[in-house]
């Protein structure tokens, strides 16, 4: 089994509205999707933001559960992989918009000097939090 990969069982429910509602009983927790492959995406998502937040928290993993699962007969139950290694990479170097105030003169001579301001801060960061490289 590859190092951070699970598969966890998921109740998938066709609602009223027409959507899809899915259950994921090893997290307590649950979301939607338009379709069955959105619902089974969604999971994969939610599963793999609870399961950092654990991780991050210093908590265990709950342990991949079949046993006990409540579904109608209309249901669908399944399995999504999540691959923890892998969602941590992908969250981890999502760009986040970070606002920041400077003079107006600084900026007119930033702007003629051609500082690109992301690449900037980012450098400053790493500087200030002694990071010598990105972590990817």
């Amino acid at each position: 089994m590859k190092e951070g990969r699970r598969a966890y069982p998921v109740v998938i429910s066709k609602e009223d509205d027409g959507f899809f509602y899915v259950e994921i009983p090893d997290f307590d927790i649950a979301t939607q999707g338009m379709d069955i492959a959105d619902a089974m995406e969604m999971a994969r998502d939610a599963i793999g933001l609870m399961g950092i937040d654990l991780m991050d928290e210093g908590k265990v993993l709950p342990e991949p559960n079949i046993a006990g699962i409540n579904a109608a007969k209309e249901d669908i139950v399944t399995l999504v992989d999540v691959d923890f290694v892998e969602y941590r990479r992908k969250v981890d170097n999502k760009a986040v918009k970070k606002n920041c105030t400077i003079p107006y003169w600084m900026n007119v001579e930033a702007e003629k000097a051609g500082i690109n301001y992301s690449k900037l801060l980012q450098d400053a960061i790493m500087s200030v939090l002694g990071i010598t490289k990105s972590a990817n």
